[in-house]
């Protein structure tokens, strides 16, 4: 994909974390982007799911503010998370690719719901996926956040057949994804991929409760308590069994 310098190519920011790291390898600049076509019910930035909302800025200005603080990420990188950073393809794009160009590392943490496919270019540019499965039970998944998991498998299928690296995060639910059957089975399908790089185990939380009530948002799991910490080490015990990083 080629851009020319009189068209600017534009997106819609929800927030930025300037030392981020929890999203990716080091100390990481982290651009949040507004947008997501998924309703997760635990979902800790509710505030980003509406469309051309948020900030608007120039990609090539964006940029610019994440080479302020090059050195300070010189071990980490660049992430843009959101909302689902996906749809907005052209700006991680031309972001990604202006991160090339410094020789900055890229991260896109998506949940894989917008198809690989329509994509592509935003793909190309990326050092590392940090891909978000919510349930290999497509009933389950589409209780969670309001559609199918075909999209997000096809996707990690796009980024084996393309060696793309990637890890793979999962949200440990009460009542949806917290048997210890569901984790077998997930090691079990994990197992499959070449390309996985670590899979992050992730405990449900309350921390994002607050944007709910704000939002006036009907919050379905504010009695929900988190995992069993025990069971949490006993799915990455089950992983690191399976061979799988952690």
């Amino acid at each position: 994909m080629s851009f020319q310098a009189d068209q600017p190519i534009q997106g819609y920011i929800h927030s930025i974390e300037t030392g981020g790291t929890v999203d990716g390898p080091g100390i990481r600049y982290v651009g949040f982007l507004q947008g997501c076509p998924l309703r997760c019910l635990y979902c800790h930035n509710p505030d980003s799911w509406k469309l051309r909302a948020g900030k608007i800025m120039n990609a090539d200005d964006f940029f610019a503010d994440v080479l302020r603080y090059k050195r300070f990420i010189r071990t980490g990188g660049l992430t843009l998370s959101g909302g689902e950073p996906l749809v907005q393809p052209e700006f991680v794009t031309r972001v990604f690719q202006l991160c090339r160009q410094e020789g900055i590392h890229t991260a896109l943490d998506t949940s894989g719901i917008i198809p690989a496919q329509k994509v592509v270019s935003a793909l190309e540019e990326t050092d590392l996926v940090l891909l978000d499965i919510k349930s290999l039970d497509d009933g389950i998944c589409r209780k969670l956040t309001g559609a199918s998991n075909a999209n997000t498998l096809g996707f990690l299928e796009w980024l084996e057949k393309n060696k793309k690296p990637v890890w793979i995060r999962h949200v440990v639910v009460p009542g949806y994804t917290d048997q210890i059957e569901d984790l077998e089975a997930l090691g079990d399908f994990l197992q499959g991929y070449s390309v996985i790089q670590r899979v992050e185990l992730l405990p449900f939380h309350q921390m994002a409760l607050y944007k709910w009530e704000n939002l006036r948002f009907p919050y379905l799991l504010k009695d929900l308590e988190p995992p069993d910490p025990a069971l949490m080490e006993a799915g990455e015990r089950l992983l690191r069994d399976r061979g799988i990083p952690v």
